[in-house]
């Protein structure tokens, strides 16, 4: 019988990790869940998966925790490197969290020769920053110039993975656009804004704006997969993909879809003055720091973010070498989160 072929992914107690998780899986991989200690099983239950702590914050005790494992199960084939913090207190814990974090990991598998056959690191579209303000799409070999602290920290670690090609670590990037689907907890807060009779947008010039289903995303990085496990690792190795769901749409679309699937009428829809975002998110961010010690929603580097007008991307490279096909349109996908918010009893 031929045996299983072992994946790590990291992060996968977050919503793309458990997705990921799922997906391995069902795929026939021996899937390990790497996480921290205290981090939750809640969307880990699969009585097939199995897991690993990894304390990637502290490379001697994560090299002592990968060696115990090398002892035990021996190397993993593939890596998927989806640990990170999208939200952070201080700007420099992101660059702690995205960017020391894949140093240490990696560098303690080319210590423990434990170097996998393909190394899947899931990136931000958010890199690239404002470039393309004309409306045309971001392209993968476009010169990024990240406006957030978040943007800085993954382009550094893409940067880092890029630069060990020819040493011959095997690195693959994804670039998700923004990611939505069950479990996922940041565009869950327009849906119970839309519940409560209000909707917020923000500026007054068109925004372009795209979307990516999780189960889409998933699907793109395991066909890199695959082609790694054929033998065709070279056809992504080293590449940077840009995943959409291959559509455009304008700002008010997502919340137009949100309304009737819900079945809400009598929405306001209010479109605010990008000063006055600017405002909410310069007093929420000094709140955040200062007085409530917790991560804010709307903060600095969300209003960059959210007054960026344009996030069209070109996908035709993971079409073209991956076999992407997107399955998920907008339309599809926000009526398969309603229906799992209420069945979850979100909504």
């Amino acid at each position: 019988m031929t045996e299983k072929l072992k994946i790590l992914i990291t992060g996968a107690s977050g919503f793309i990790g458990s997705f990921l998780c799922e997906e391995g899986l069902m795929r026939k991989f021996e899937v390990w869940a790497g996480m921290r200690q205290t981090s939750s099983r809640r969307w880990l239950q699969n009585e097939w998966l199995q897991f690993v702590t990894l304390d990637m914050a502290h490379p001697d005790v994560l090299r002592s925790q990968l060696s115990v494992f090398k002892q035990k199960h021996g190397r993993w084939d593939i890596i998927i490197h989806a640990a990170g913090a999208t939200k952070c207190l201080n700007p420099a814990d992101f660059d702690r969290h995205n960017y020391d974090c894949t140093v240490h990991l990696v560098e303690a598998l080319q210590t423990l020769d434990m170097v996998p056959s393909l190394f899947v690191y899931v990136s931000s579209l958010s890199v690239l920053g404002a470039i393309r303000e004309d409306y045309t799409e971001l392209r993968a070999d476009d010169m990024p110039q990240p406006n957030t602290a978040y943007g800085r920290s993954k382009l550094k670690s893409e940067q880092w993975l890029l630069g060990l090609a020819g040493s011959g670590f095997p690195v693959v990037i994804f670039r998700p656009t923004g990611v939505y689907g069950p479990r996922e907890q940041d565009y869950f807060l327009q849906a119970k804004s839309i519940r409560q009779h209000i909707d917020f947008a923000v500026g007054y010039k068109p925004q372009k704006i795209t979307f990516v289903y999780v189960q889409d995303l998933v699907n793109a990085i395991y066909l890199a997969i695959q082609k790694s496990v054929e033998g065709q690792g070279s056809v992504v190795e080293g590449k940077i993909y840009h995943v959409s769901d291959g559509a455009t749409y304008d700002s008010r679309e997502f919340s137009d879809l949100l309304q009737r699937f819900m079945g809400v009428s009598g929405v306001l829809h209010i479109k605010a003055p990008l000063w006055f975002l600017r405002t909410v998110c310069a007093v929420s961010d000094w709140w955040s720091i200062h007085v409530s010690k917790k991560v804010s929603t709307l903060n600095n580097d969300k209003y960059r973010i959210l007054s960026q007008r344009n996030w069209m991307c070109d996908i035709t490279p993971a079409r073209r070498d991956l076999g992407y096909i997107p399955e998920w349109p907008l339309e599809r996908g926000t009526k398969a989160i309603v229906e799992w918010y209420k069945k979850e009893g979100w909504l």
